[in-house]
């Protein structure tokens, strides 16, 4: 988890403050009291042991610093007495001090001080970990194969063997204990479920799920570890939709497939509104976001929809990211949120922009979709490449003509080039997903000439469409008319007739009476 954090001389001397920093492990804010720099002056007057090692340390710590993986801050803490210094330190900044030193996170423990204790990240990780290395997204091991990983970055990323050795499950078994008996001792690992053929384990930044028989087919490990972090500048956005953030969008869904970079833009949006003075929240399942100790992390793993509801209600967030909306009571969730005014920024799976506002239709009134959405970001290969606005206006749907057909219309649009790029109404009892503005669709018929699927439908249904009327929606969707006078017996008559056509060319047709304003 991304934390302050306190730097102690034990901890400068160990020279693991850097490495575990390297190897992703440590990120954040780390505290230099200035009582700890006249420690190493005094050492470096006394000539101590382990000099050079400090020397190094701080060296490699600046660098870190000067490129943007770390920050570092000196702190004049005005003690000269270095434990009452780290630990008054620790109180006001919420910050855990690190040591390299048994006895020392012993004594920060029992006076009630936050402490971690520095362990070689070669030496001390389970096993699973050593198969990272810098440009590894994720390790998949199971049993019958051999280790593969995901190397490179969200859009360019290629599945790889990462060991020749076939694992077993014996073998997997005892990945599988390690993890739990480094779970018991560790501070910032804790097993986040245990359910009947499923573990899920936060491993301080790294997220492990566990499948087992009779859950599935045999044993298997996941380890993902998060990508970059990044901040919004980073992404490069044009300042009207930075200015939409600050000043409109309080129902954001961020959308994309696997791997694309959702969760790493949820991240830099969650510190973007945390800069603005916003009280910010998430919900996840596990908590694996990277993000600073004042964004509290609740689990939906050890809570129900009611609680969370509650809680969120009582604690006041201005935002609340919702990474990976899964399930209807997700969606209820987020929806019941935002309805009661609570800023919302829902992180879903989604292989096209429009399917992830499609996953509303049936879980909400149609009408009552620009009040819970208004901003859909897609990403793809790390980057914004899509924005949808959403809003209502009532008229002709696309595709229609008669005015009496008016009706609401929820309203797909590019938030870039303002054009309508799809619409949601009701027609009956159906919602129609309609793109705005594709061009028909021709067709090659039972002859060999060139046809409009209007006379497609025609040829096919004969004459008794004669008093009927034919509303193209596009090249695949059509709504045909029936005068209410003979509406059940023409739809039974059509039925075999519809789906003939749906079968050969693909061309879906509705059956709606004609509804006059009489």
């Amino acid at each position: 988890m991304n934390k302050n954090y306190i730097l102690t001389l034990d901890a400068l001397k160990s020279g693991l403050v850097s490495k575990l920093v390297e190897s992703g492990i440590l990120e954040g804010d780390f505290i230099l009291p200035w009582s700890v720099v006249k420690s190493i002056d005094r050492d470096l007057i006394n000539n101590s042991i382990g000099r050079e090692r400090v020397l190094k340390e701080l060296n490699r710590l600046r660098n870190l610093a000067e490129n943007g993986k770390i920050n570092l801050e000196y702190v004049d803490d005005g003690e000269t007495d270095t434990l009452k210094s780290v630990v008054n330190l620790s109180n006001k900044y919420g910050a855990v001090i690190l040591t390299a030193s048994e006895e020392k996170y012993k004594l920060y423990k029992s006076i009630g001080a936050k402490s971690s204790i520095l362990r070689d990240p070669n030496v001390d990780l389970p096993r699973v970990i050593k198969y990272f290395d810098e440009s590894t997204m994720s390790v998949h091991l199971k049993e019958g194969v051999n280790p593969r990983a995901k190397k490179g970055s969200p859009g360019n990323w290629v599945y790889t063997d990462i060991d020749e050795k076939i694992l077993t499950r014996e073998d997997l078994e005892e990945m599988i204990d390690e993890l739990m008996e480094f779970a018991k001792v560790d501070e910032e690992t804790f097993v986040e479920k245990m359910g009947k053929g499923v573990i899920l384990i936060q491993l301080r930044q790294y997220r492990i799920v566990i499948a087992t028989p009779p859950f599935s087919d045999g044993y298997e490990i996941t380890v993902v570890k998060p990508i970059k972090k990044l901040t919004l500048d980073d992404y490069n956005l044009p300042p009207s939709l930075i200015r939409r953030f600050r000043e409109r969008a309080e129902g954001i869904l961020i959308a994309g497939a696997p791997g694309e970079g959702k969760t790493t833009f949820s991240q830099a949006l969650a510190e973007f509104y945390r800069s603005l003075g916003k009280v910010v929240k998430t919900i996840e399942s596990p908590r694996d976001l990277q993000l600073p100790p004042d964004i509290t992390q609740y689990s939906k793993n050890y809570s129900d929809e009611s609680e969370l509801y509650d809680i969120m209600l009582l604690s006041r967030p201005d935002f609340t990211i919702f990474d990976e909306m899964r399930t209807t009571e997700d969606f209820k969730l987020f929806i019941d949120l935002r309805l009661a005014g609570v800023g919302m920024i829902g992180v879903v799976h989604a292989a096209k922009p429009i399917d992830a506002v499609q996953r509303f239709v049936e879980r909400l009134e149609l009408g009552m979709i620009p009040s819970v959405l208004d901003t859909v970001i897609y990403l793809k290969g790390g980057q914004v490449s899509k924005v949808y606005e959403v809003s209502m206006a009532a008229r002709v749907p696309y595709g229609l003509q008669r005015e009496e057909l008016a009706r609401p219309v929820v309203e797909i649009r590019d938030f870039f080039t303002k054009k309508v790029e799809y619409e949601f109404y009701v027609f009956g009892r159906r919602v129609f997903v309609i793109p705005v503005g594709k061009s028909r669709e021709v067709y090659i018929d039972e002859y060999g000439s060139p046809a409009t699927v209007e006379e497609i439908i025609r040829h096919e249904l004969g004459d008794i469409i004669d008093e009927m009327e034919i509303k193209m929606i596009n090249e695949k969707q059509a709504i045909l008319f029936v005068p209410t006078w003979g509406y059940r017996q023409v739809k039974k008559a059509l039925k075999g007739k519809a789906r003939k056509l749906r079968k050969k060319y693909g061309i879906k047709i509705a059956i709606e009476p004609i509804i006059t304003s009489d």
